[in-house]
Protein backbone atom coordinates (compact mmCIF):
# COMPACT_ATOMS: atom_id res chain seq x y z
CA UNK A 1 0.00 0.00 0.00
CA UNK A 2 1.24 3.81 -0.29
CA UNK A 3 2.62 5.46 2.67
CA UNK A 4 -0.92 7.41 2.44
CA UNK A 5 -2.77 4.22 2.56
CA UNK A 6 -1.09 2.94 5.38
CA UNK A 7 -1.27 5.28 7.89
CA UNK A 8 -5.17 5.17 6.91
CA UNK A 9 -5.19 2.04 7.99
CA UNK A 10 -2.86 2.29 10.97
CA UNK A 11 -5.35 5.30 11.99
CA UNK A 12 -8.74 2.88 11.25
CA UNK A 13 -7.75 0.39 13.65
CA UNK A 14 -6.42 2.38 16.00
CA UNK A 15 -9.47 4.64 16.62
CA UNK A 16 -12.19 3.94 14.34
CA UNK A 17 -15.42 1.49 15.65
CA UNK A 18 -17.30 0.04 12.52
CA UNK A 19 -20.78 -0.88 12.40
CA UNK A 20 -22.35 -4.29 12.86
CA UNK A 21 -18.98 -5.82 13.50
CA UNK A 22 -16.72 -7.61 15.78
CA UNK A 23 -13.84 -4.72 15.87
CA UNK A 24 -11.18 -7.15 16.31
CA UNK A 25 -11.99 -9.24 13.45
CA UNK A 26 -11.95 -6.80 10.99
CA UNK A 27 -9.21 -6.27 8.14
CA UNK A 28 -10.97 -3.43 5.97
CA UNK A 29 -10.01 -1.83 2.63
CA UNK A 30 -8.74 1.17 2.06
CA UNK A 31 -10.49 2.96 -0.74
CA UNK A 32 -8.30 6.06 -2.22
CA UNK A 33 -10.96 6.89 -4.87
CA UNK A 34 -13.36 6.45 -7.19
CA UNK A 35 -15.83 7.25 -10.79
CA UNK A 36 -18.46 6.25 -12.05
CA UNK A 37 -18.38 2.09 -11.56
CA UNK A 38 -15.22 1.68 -10.23
CA UNK A 39 -13.62 2.15 -7.03
CA UNK A 40 -9.83 1.38 -6.26
CA UNK A 41 -7.74 0.41 -3.16
CA UNK A 42 -4.81 1.36 -1.78
CA UNK A 43 -2.50 -0.81 -3.72
CA UNK A 44 -3.95 0.21 -6.49
CA UNK A 45 -6.38 -2.11 -7.31
CA UNK A 46 -9.68 -1.60 -9.14
CA UNK A 47 -12.80 -2.83 -8.63
CA UNK A 48 -16.28 -2.54 -10.30
CA UNK A 49 -18.93 -1.97 -7.82
CA UNK A 50 -21.74 -4.10 -8.02
CA UNK A 51 -23.12 -3.27 -4.60
CA UNK A 52 -23.31 0.58 -5.29
CA UNK A 53 -21.82 0.54 -2.05
CA UNK A 54 -24.60 -0.23 0.01
CA UNK A 55 -27.05 0.06 -2.44
CA UNK A 56 -27.17 3.77 -2.37
CA UNK A 57 -24.71 5.25 -5.78
CA UNK A 58 -27.28 4.77 -7.93
CA UNK A 59 -25.90 7.89 -9.76
CA UNK A 60 -22.36 6.11 -9.35
CA UNK A 61 -18.92 7.24 -7.82
CA UNK A 62 -18.10 11.54 -8.04
CA UNK A 63 -20.77 12.48 -11.07
CA UNK A 64 -19.37 16.20 -11.92
CA UNK A 65 -22.45 18.05 -11.60
CA UNK A 66 -23.34 16.47 -8.24
CA UNK A 67 -19.86 17.18 -7.21
CA UNK A 68 -19.84 20.85 -8.85
CA UNK A 69 -22.97 21.70 -7.22
CA UNK A 70 -22.22 20.61 -3.49
CA UNK A 71 -18.41 22.96 -4.23
CA UNK A 72 -20.83 25.68 -5.53
CA UNK A 73 -23.04 25.41 -2.54
CA UNK A 74 -20.49 25.09 -0.10
CA UNK A 75 -18.78 28.72 -1.25
CA UNK A 76 -22.16 30.01 -1.39
CA UNK A 77 -24.14 28.50 2.10
CA UNK A 78 -21.97 25.77 4.13
CA UNK A 79 -25.30 25.49 6.47
CA UNK A 80 -28.60 27.31 8.39
CA UNK A 81 -30.40 25.73 10.73
CA UNK A 82 -33.69 24.47 9.52
CA UNK A 83 -36.22 26.94 10.84
CA UNK A 84 -35.07 28.99 8.20
CA UNK A 85 -35.81 28.36 3.86
CA UNK A 86 -32.81 28.22 2.33
CA UNK A 87 -32.95 27.95 -1.54
CA UNK A 88 -31.62 24.39 -1.90
CA UNK A 89 -33.76 22.53 0.27
CA UNK A 90 -36.87 24.37 -1.38
CA UNK A 91 -35.70 23.09 -4.27
CA UNK A 92 -34.89 19.56 -3.34
CA UNK A 93 -38.26 19.42 -1.85
CA UNK A 94 -40.29 20.55 -5.09
CA UNK A 95 -38.50 17.90 -7.39
CA UNK A 96 -39.49 15.67 -4.66
CA UNK A 97 -42.87 16.34 -4.86
CA UNK A 98 -43.14 16.44 -8.26
CA UNK A 99 -42.15 12.37 -8.76
CA UNK A 100 -44.45 11.62 -5.91
CA UNK A 101 -47.97 10.66 -6.11
CA UNK A 102 -50.72 13.66 -6.17
CA UNK A 103 -51.69 14.53 -2.55
CA UNK A 104 -48.19 13.82 -1.15
CA UNK A 105 -46.51 17.32 -1.47
CA UNK A 106 -44.69 18.16 1.84
CA UNK A 107 -41.19 16.87 2.63
CA UNK A 108 -39.46 16.44 6.06
CA UNK A 109 -35.61 16.20 5.64
CA UNK A 110 -33.72 13.74 7.76
CA UNK A 111 -30.07 12.70 7.55
CA UNK A 112 -30.51 9.18 6.62
CA UNK A 113 -33.17 6.36 6.00
CA UNK A 114 -33.49 4.96 9.63
CA UNK A 115 -34.45 8.76 10.85
CA UNK A 116 -37.28 9.05 8.00
CA UNK A 117 -38.34 5.71 8.98
CA UNK A 118 -38.72 6.77 13.04
CA UNK A 119 -40.91 10.04 12.07
CA UNK A 120 -42.45 8.53 9.69
CA UNK A 121 -43.89 5.96 12.15
CA UNK A 122 -44.14 8.81 15.14
CA UNK A 123 -46.12 10.97 12.61
CA UNK A 124 -48.86 7.72 11.97
CA UNK A 125 -48.65 7.40 15.64
CA UNK A 126 -49.70 11.00 16.64
CA UNK A 127 -51.85 11.06 13.81
CA UNK A 128 -54.32 8.22 14.20
CA UNK A 129 -54.11 8.12 17.88
CA UNK A 130 -53.05 4.23 17.90
CA UNK A 131 -49.46 2.91 19.87
CA UNK A 132 -48.97 -0.07 17.46
CA UNK A 133 -47.20 -0.49 13.97
CA UNK A 134 -46.79 -3.70 11.66
CA UNK A 135 -43.95 -4.79 9.57
CA UNK A 136 -42.81 -7.70 7.67
CA UNK A 137 -40.42 -10.20 8.65
CA UNK A 138 -37.68 -10.29 5.84
CA UNK A 139 -37.60 -7.01 5.99
CA UNK A 140 -34.81 -3.90 7.08
CA UNK A 141 -35.72 -0.52 8.05
CA UNK A 142 -32.14 1.22 9.75
CA UNK A 143 -30.51 0.89 12.83
CA UNK A 144 -32.10 3.37 14.66
CA UNK A 145 -34.10 2.20 18.00
CA UNK A 146 -37.80 2.14 16.27
CA UNK A 147 -36.17 1.31 13.05
CA UNK A 148 -34.22 -1.64 14.02
CA UNK A 149 -37.18 -2.98 15.99
CA UNK A 150 -39.12 -2.56 12.41
CA UNK A 151 -36.90 -4.93 10.74
CA UNK A 152 -37.31 -8.42 10.03
CA UNK A 153 -33.99 -10.00 9.83
CA UNK A 154 -31.85 -11.21 12.64
CA UNK A 155 -30.04 -7.52 12.82
CA UNK A 156 -33.18 -7.09 15.43
CA UNK A 157 -32.33 -9.84 17.36
CA UNK A 158 -29.69 -8.27 20.20
CA UNK A 159 -31.32 -4.81 19.47
CA UNK A 160 -35.16 -6.23 20.40
CA UNK A 161 -36.54 -5.58 23.90
CA UNK A 162 -39.91 -6.66 22.88
CA UNK A 163 -41.30 -3.28 24.00
CA UNK A 164 -41.16 -1.07 20.50
CA UNK A 165 -45.09 -1.68 19.60
CA UNK A 166 -44.35 -3.76 17.01
CA UNK A 167 -45.87 -6.53 15.33
CA UNK A 168 -44.65 -8.78 12.42
CA UNK A 169 -46.09 -10.57 9.14
CA UNK A 170 -44.97 -13.02 6.73
CA UNK A 171 -45.05 -10.82 3.30
CA UNK A 172 -45.17 -12.60 -0.31
CA UNK A 173 -41.76 -14.48 -1.16
CA UNK A 174 -43.06 -17.29 -3.41
CA UNK A 175 -39.81 -18.89 -4.10
CA UNK A 176 -40.03 -19.65 0.06
CA UNK A 177 -43.67 -19.34 0.68
CA UNK A 178 -44.76 -19.52 3.72
CA UNK A 179 -48.51 -20.24 2.23
CA UNK A 180 -47.91 -23.32 0.42
CA UNK A 181 -48.95 -21.18 -2.59
CA UNK A 182 -47.47 -22.20 -6.18
CA UNK A 183 -48.35 -19.21 -8.51
CA UNK A 184 -47.63 -15.43 -7.38
CA UNK A 185 -52.22 -15.19 -7.24
CA UNK A 186 -52.03 -17.77 -4.99
CA UNK A 187 -49.05 -16.24 -3.04
CA UNK A 188 -50.41 -12.74 -3.24
CA UNK A 189 -53.98 -13.68 -1.74
CA UNK A 190 -52.85 -16.12 0.74
CA UNK A 191 -50.48 -13.77 2.01
CA UNK A 192 -53.15 -10.56 2.19
CA UNK A 193 -55.39 -13.48 4.07
CA UNK A 194 -52.56 -13.92 6.54
CA UNK A 195 -51.68 -9.92 6.95
CA UNK A 196 -55.81 -9.84 7.61
CA UNK A 197 -55.40 -12.23 10.63
CA UNK A 198 -52.84 -10.73 12.14
CA UNK A 199 -54.74 -7.42 11.88
CA UNK A 200 -57.66 -8.94 12.98
CA UNK A 201 -55.61 -10.67 16.21
CA UNK A 202 -53.96 -7.45 17.10
CA UNK A 203 -57.09 -5.53 16.97
CA UNK A 204 -57.44 -3.29 14.33
CA UNK A 205 -58.32 0.56 16.45
CA UNK A 206 -54.46 -0.39 17.94
CA UNK A 207 -52.79 -0.45 14.64
CA UNK A 208 -51.54 3.13 13.73
CA UNK A 209 -49.02 2.35 10.56
CA UNK A 210 -48.61 -1.04 8.45
CA UNK A 211 -44.87 -0.85 7.45
CA UNK A 212 -43.73 -1.91 4.05
CA UNK A 213 -39.99 -2.03 1.53
CA UNK A 214 -41.87 -1.15 -1.73
CA UNK A 215 -39.33 -4.33 -2.87
CA UNK A 216 -37.66 -5.70 0.15
CA UNK A 217 -33.67 -5.13 -0.34
CA UNK A 218 -31.33 -6.20 2.08
CA UNK A 219 -33.78 -8.99 2.76
CA UNK A 220 -33.69 -10.34 -0.64
CA UNK A 221 -34.30 -8.32 -3.60
CA UNK A 222 -38.13 -9.79 -3.21
CA UNK A 223 -40.52 -7.72 -5.96
CA UNK A 224 -44.11 -8.47 -4.36
CA UNK A 225 -46.52 -10.06 -6.62
CA UNK A 226 -49.17 -8.22 -8.86
CA UNK A 227 -52.10 -7.08 -6.59
CA UNK A 228 -50.19 -7.50 -3.26
CA UNK A 229 -49.64 -3.91 -2.31
CA UNK A 230 -53.25 -3.05 -3.98
CA UNK A 231 -54.46 -5.29 -1.33
CA UNK A 232 -52.38 -3.75 1.69
CA UNK A 233 -53.78 -0.30 0.59
CA UNK A 234 -57.31 -1.55 0.60
CA UNK A 235 -56.56 -3.37 4.04
CA UNK A 236 -55.41 0.01 5.36
CA UNK A 237 -58.11 2.09 3.92
CA UNK A 238 -61.34 -0.54 5.81
CA UNK A 239 -59.48 -0.22 9.27
CA UNK A 240 -58.18 3.48 9.24
CA UNK A 241 -54.12 2.39 8.77
CA UNK A 242 -51.20 4.39 7.46
CA UNK A 243 -49.54 2.44 4.71
CA UNK A 244 -46.33 3.68 5.23
CA UNK A 245 -43.47 3.05 1.73
CA UNK A 246 -40.44 2.16 2.87
CA UNK A 247 -38.75 3.53 -0.84
CA UNK A 248 -34.99 4.23 0.95
CA UNK A 249 -33.58 1.49 -1.03
CA UNK A 250 -35.83 1.24 -3.99
CA UNK A 251 -36.45 4.85 -4.63
CA UNK A 252 -34.89 6.82 -7.62
CA UNK A 253 -34.30 4.79 -10.19
CA UNK A 254 -33.06 1.61 -8.77
CA UNK A 255 -36.01 -0.60 -9.85
CA UNK A 256 -36.07 1.66 -13.22
CA UNK A 257 -38.38 3.83 -11.90
CA UNK A 258 -38.49 7.07 -9.58
CA UNK A 259 -39.89 5.05 -7.62
CA UNK A 260 -40.56 1.48 -7.25
CA UNK A 261 -44.08 2.45 -5.99
CA UNK A 262 -44.35 3.44 -10.05
CA UNK A 263 -44.61 -0.47 -11.22
CA UNK A 264 -47.42 -0.65 -8.89
CA UNK A 265 -49.90 1.60 -9.29
CA UNK A 266 -50.40 2.11 -5.07
CA UNK A 267 -50.81 5.52 -2.99
CA UNK A 268 -49.84 5.22 0.52
CA UNK A 269 -49.79 7.81 2.89
CA UNK A 270 -46.04 8.48 3.84
CA UNK A 271 -43.34 7.40 1.88
CA UNK A 272 -39.67 7.46 3.45
CA UNK A 273 -36.49 7.55 1.14
CA UNK A 274 -32.50 8.55 1.55
CA UNK A 275 -29.49 6.64 -0.08
CA UNK A 276 -30.65 7.42 -3.67
CA UNK A 277 -31.95 10.83 -3.45
CA UNK A 278 -28.23 11.97 -3.56
CA UNK A 279 -26.27 8.88 -4.25
CA UNK A 280 -24.97 9.53 -0.55
CA UNK A 281 -23.11 12.35 -1.60
CA UNK A 282 -23.70 14.29 1.69
CA UNK A 283 -26.45 12.10 3.89
CA UNK A 284 -29.55 12.97 3.42
CA UNK A 285 -32.76 11.13 3.98
CA UNK A 286 -36.73 12.30 4.58
CA UNK A 287 -40.42 11.62 4.48
CA UNK A 288 -43.25 12.47 2.41
CA UNK A 289 -46.11 13.71 3.93
CA UNK A 290 -49.98 12.96 2.42
CA UNK A 291 -52.07 15.93 2.70
CA UNK A 292 -54.59 14.66 6.07
CA UNK A 293 -51.47 13.98 7.48
CA UNK A 294 -50.00 17.38 7.11
CA UNK A 295 -53.40 18.87 8.28
CA UNK A 296 -53.02 16.74 11.57
CA UNK A 297 -50.18 18.88 12.08
CA UNK A 298 -51.65 22.41 10.79
CA UNK A 299 -52.11 24.33 13.81
CA UNK A 300 -50.77 21.44 16.60
CA UNK A 301 -46.61 21.65 16.48
CA UNK A 302 -44.66 18.41 15.17
CA UNK A 303 -43.00 17.14 18.26
CA UNK A 304 -39.81 16.09 16.21
CA UNK A 305 -37.24 17.54 14.54
CA UNK A 306 -32.76 17.39 13.45
CA UNK A 307 -30.27 20.02 13.58
CA UNK A 308 -29.57 18.96 10.23
CA UNK A 309 -33.23 18.57 8.86
CA UNK A 310 -32.65 19.91 5.12
CA UNK A 311 -28.56 20.50 5.23
CA UNK A 312 -28.21 22.74 2.04
CA UNK A 313 -24.97 20.65 1.06
CA UNK A 314 -27.24 17.59 0.81
CA UNK A 315 -30.17 19.44 -0.72
CA UNK A 316 -27.96 21.41 -2.82
CA UNK A 317 -26.44 17.44 -4.06
CA UNK A 318 -30.36 16.43 -4.20
CA UNK A 319 -31.19 18.86 -6.59
CA UNK A 320 -28.06 17.88 -8.95
CA UNK A 321 -28.46 14.70 -8.43
CA UNK A 322 -32.57 14.52 -9.89
CA UNK A 323 -31.91 16.68 -12.32
CA UNK A 324 -28.98 14.86 -13.72
CA UNK A 325 -31.30 11.33 -13.35
CA UNK A 326 -33.69 13.59 -15.58
CA UNK A 327 -31.53 15.15 -18.28
CA UNK A 328 -29.09 12.10 -18.82
CA UNK A 329 -31.76 9.44 -18.61
CA UNK A 330 -30.46 7.80 -15.56
CA UNK A 331 -33.56 5.83 -14.74
CA UNK A 332 -34.50 5.12 -18.62
CA UNK A 333 -30.99 3.43 -18.56
CA UNK A 334 -31.83 1.32 -15.33
CA UNK A 335 -34.76 0.23 -16.63
CA UNK A 336 -33.26 -1.15 -19.94
CA UNK A 337 -30.27 -2.34 -18.18
CA UNK A 338 -32.47 -4.58 -16.33
CA UNK A 339 -35.08 -5.60 -18.65
CA UNK A 340 -31.98 -6.27 -21.91
CA UNK A 341 -29.16 -7.48 -19.78
CA UNK A 342 -28.93 -7.95 -15.80
CA UNK A 343 -32.51 -10.19 -16.21
CA UNK A 344 -31.46 -12.11 -19.29
CA UNK A 345 -27.53 -12.10 -18.14
CA UNK A 346 -29.06 -13.84 -14.99
CA UNK A 347 -31.44 -15.66 -15.97
CA UNK A 348 -29.30 -17.19 -18.53
CA UNK A 349 -26.53 -17.88 -15.65
CA UNK A 350 -29.11 -19.60 -13.13
CA UNK A 351 -29.50 -22.34 -16.44
CA UNK A 352 -26.02 -23.57 -15.97
CA UNK A 353 -25.18 -23.31 -12.55
CA UNK A 354 -26.91 -26.01 -10.12
CA UNK A 355 -26.20 -23.56 -6.97
CA UNK A 356 -28.67 -20.94 -8.16
CA UNK A 357 -32.11 -21.71 -6.82
CA UNK A 358 -33.63 -18.52 -7.72
CA UNK A 359 -32.90 -15.20 -9.63
CA UNK A 360 -35.59 -12.24 -9.13
CA UNK A 361 -35.45 -8.54 -9.51
CA UNK A 362 -36.00 -5.42 -11.55
CA UNK A 363 -34.05 -2.48 -12.67
CA UNK A 364 -30.77 -2.46 -11.07
CA UNK A 365 -31.78 -4.72 -8.18
CA UNK A 366 -31.29 -8.03 -8.41
CA UNK A 367 -30.79 -11.22 -6.30
CA UNK A 368 -29.04 -14.52 -7.00
CA UNK A 369 -30.56 -17.03 -4.09
CA UNK A 370 -27.36 -19.87 -3.82
CA UNK A 371 -28.31 -23.47 -2.63
CA UNK A 372 -27.03 -26.76 -2.05
CA UNK A 373 -29.48 -28.63 -3.47
CA UNK A 374 -32.44 -26.86 -5.79
CA UNK A 375 -35.24 -29.43 -4.51
CA UNK A 376 -35.11 -28.91 -0.96
CA UNK A 377 -34.00 -24.77 -1.45
CA UNK A 378 -30.99 -25.46 1.41
CA UNK A 379 -29.24 -22.50 1.12
CA UNK A 380 -25.94 -21.98 0.69
CA UNK A 381 -25.45 -20.61 4.60
CA UNK A 382 -27.84 -20.31 6.96
CA UNK A 383 -30.26 -17.49 7.68
CA UNK A 384 -28.57 -15.23 10.24
CA UNK A 385 -24.71 -15.80 8.76
CA UNK A 386 -22.55 -16.80 6.72
CA UNK A 387 -20.50 -19.56 5.35
CA UNK A 388 -16.84 -20.51 4.32
CA UNK A 389 -18.89 -21.46 0.67
CA UNK A 390 -20.07 -18.50 0.19
CA UNK A 391 -16.81 -16.53 1.09
CA UNK A 392 -15.48 -18.78 -1.60
CA UNK A 393 -17.57 -17.46 -4.01
CA UNK A 394 -16.97 -13.72 -2.82
CA UNK A 395 -13.20 -13.88 -2.42
CA UNK A 396 -13.18 -15.17 -6.09
CA UNK A 397 -15.26 -12.03 -7.23
CA UNK A 398 -13.34 -9.90 -5.50
CA UNK A 399 -10.12 -11.18 -6.87
CA UNK A 400 -11.11 -10.68 -10.01
CA UNK A 401 -11.84 -6.93 -9.53
CA UNK A 402 -16.18 -7.09 -8.96
CA UNK A 403 -17.31 -6.10 -5.29
CA UNK A 404 -20.95 -7.40 -5.60
CA UNK A 405 -23.10 -6.99 -2.04
CA UNK A 406 -23.62 -10.37 -0.04
CA UNK A 407 -26.24 -11.30 2.58
CA UNK A 408 -26.75 -14.44 3.92
CA UNK A 409 -26.74 -17.13 0.78
CA UNK A 410 -27.78 -14.32 -1.45
CA UNK A 411 -25.71 -12.44 -3.99
CA UNK A 412 -27.18 -8.77 -4.80
CA UNK A 413 -26.46 -7.57 -7.88
CA UNK A 414 -26.81 -4.00 -7.54
CA UNK A 415 -24.88 -1.86 -9.56
CA UNK A 416 -25.24 1.88 -10.09
CA UNK A 417 -28.02 3.02 -12.32
CA UNK A 418 -25.61 4.62 -14.22
CA UNK A 419 -23.61 1.48 -15.31
CA UNK A 420 -22.93 1.03 -19.21
CA UNK A 421 -24.15 -2.76 -20.94
CA UNK A 422 -19.99 -3.27 -21.63
CA UNK A 423 -19.63 -2.79 -17.74
CA UNK A 424 -22.84 -5.25 -16.52
CA UNK A 425 -21.34 -8.47 -19.29
CA UNK A 426 -18.01 -7.64 -17.61
CA UNK A 427 -18.98 -8.17 -13.89
CA UNK A 428 -21.74 -11.01 -15.07
CA UNK A 429 -18.82 -13.14 -16.56
CA UNK A 430 -16.79 -12.50 -13.12
CA UNK A 431 -19.78 -13.91 -11.32
CA UNK A 432 -20.03 -16.85 -13.88
CA UNK A 433 -16.77 -18.00 -13.09
CA UNK A 434 -17.51 -17.38 -9.01
CA UNK A 435 -20.39 -19.68 -9.40
CA UNK A 436 -18.66 -22.78 -10.69
CA UNK A 437 -17.15 -22.67 -7.14
CA UNK A 438 -20.78 -22.51 -5.14
CA UNK A 439 -21.76 -25.25 -7.76
CA UNK A 440 -19.10 -27.64 -6.01
CA UNK A 441 -21.21 -27.61 -3.03
CA UNK A 442 -24.39 -29.14 -4.64
CA UNK A 443 -25.92 -31.97 -4.71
Amino acid sequence: MSTRATRTYELDRAHVFHSWSAQSTLDPMVVEGAEGSYFWDGDGNRYLDFSSQLVYTNIGHQHPTVVAAIQEQAARLCTIAPPYANEARSEAARLIAERTPAGLDKVFFTNGGAEAVEHAVRMARLHTGRPKVLSQYRSYHGGTQTAVNLTGDPRRWPNDTGTAGVARFFGPFLYRSEFGATTEEEEAALALRHLERVVEMEGPSTIAAIVLETVPGTAGVMPPPPGYLAGVRALCDKHGILYVADEVMAGFGRTGAWFALDHYGVVPDLITFAKGVNSGYVPLGGVVISDHVVETFSTRPYPGGLTYSGHPLAAAAAVATMTAMRDEGIVENAARIGADVLGPGLREMAERHPSVGDVRGLGVFWAVELVKDRATKEPLAPYGSSSVEMNEVLTACKRNGVIPLANFNRIHVVPPCTVSETEVKTGLAVLDEALNLADRYTV
